[in-house]
């Protein structure tokens, strides 16, 4: 791991098996975190904390929970190829008590996808980036934030269209 930092995948120059093993046992503790936490909350723990309460009545969870009623463990699977779903869901299994052989091999399926993809496009992703950044810096920022701005308004048009439905 020469030029970089432990803990940054991006900086590892380690073989391909390797880094997809780090980012695998990442996923396993990070999504398996979040299930627990889950789990937790159903409980009793979210009576005590109003923001984890809250999380409980959000329309993302909401949708997390009816897929995973609907669909079970394929849900969990699948959502490790999503951004932000995949947490909504992992909490979800756990307030609703998936039973753990249903889980685990959900999540063994699903985080071995996403170690895969960040271990390949996820590396290359960032290291375009920096190449293009190295190379032409205030074209490349301008692009990103750019890219930044068309989001944040993207994101701002959508909550306000759910609002305006409420």
């Amino acid at each position: 791991m020469s030029d970089g930092v432990w803990y940054n995948p991006m900086s590892w120059t380690a073989p391909w098996f390797v880094i997809w093993l780090g980012l695998y046992v990442v996923i396993w503790a990070r999504a398996g975190g979040t299930y627990l936490l889950g789990r937790g909350i159903r409980t009793g723990v979210g009576r005590t904390h109003t923001r984890l309460a809250r999380v409980l009545q959000t329309d993302g969870y909401q949708r997390a929970e009816r897929a995973i009623d609907r669909w079970g463990a394929p849900v969990v699977a699948l959502s490790f190829l999503t951004i932000g779903f995949q947490t909504l869901v992992n909490f979800a299994a756990g307030v609703t008590r998936m039973r753990w052989f249903r889980y685990v091999p959900a999540l063994a399926v699903g985080g071995a996808a996403w170690a895969a993809i960040y271990a390949t496009v996820g590396v290359v992703s960032f290291r375009a980036l920096s190449y293009f950044f190295t190379r032409w810096p205030v074209a490349t920022g301008v692009v990103v934030a750019l890219i930044v701005i068309a989001l944040v308004i993207w994101f701002v048009v959508k909550l306000r269209g759910r609002h305006n439905n409420v």
